[in-house]
């Protein structure tokens, strides 16, 4: 599968990320095969530099605005500010296997993962193409 991205959507994302010496997050907006929009969120995380946590109310009005005829919630984005851009062992404890976006930014890079069920842990991250055209 591949899911496309502008490029400068990406950039914006990676560009958000290396500015912050917390995790940075958000949500990722728009259909299975596209992400076309984001909504930048506070970390509310008790430890931002090892954790991510979505404020709650951004996820809730960015709910109600899909209820509302909006774009849709696919995923959300996060960075690992000294790690990789692939999903960690606390991602993985936290994740839910709902086939939700998973776009990791570490080390200047971003990868795109979709979290589904596993087995041994009940999550299993798979990487999709990322398309930035």
């Amino acid at each position: 599968m591949i899911v496309g991205i502008s490029r400068s959507l990406l950039e914006q994302i990676v560009a958000l990320a290396a500015a912050d010496a917390f995790e940075v997050c958000g949500l990722l907006l728009g259909t299975p095969d596209r992400i076309e929009a984001i909504i930048p969120a506070a970390n509310v995380a008790a430890d931002p530099t090892r954790h991510f946590e979505l404020d709650p109310a951004a996820l809730i009005a960015a709910h109600r605005t899909a209820r509302s005829g909006g774009r849709a919630i696919i995923g959300h984005y996060h960075s690992h500010p000294s790690g990789v851009a692939a999903p960690s062992p606390t991602d993985a404890a936290c994740a839910t296997p709902d086939g939700s976006l998973w776009l990791i930014v570490g080390a200047g890079e971003a990868t795109l993962w979709r979290a589904g069920p596993g087995t041994a842990v009940n999550i299993q991250f798979t990487k999709i193409r990322l398309d930035s055209r």
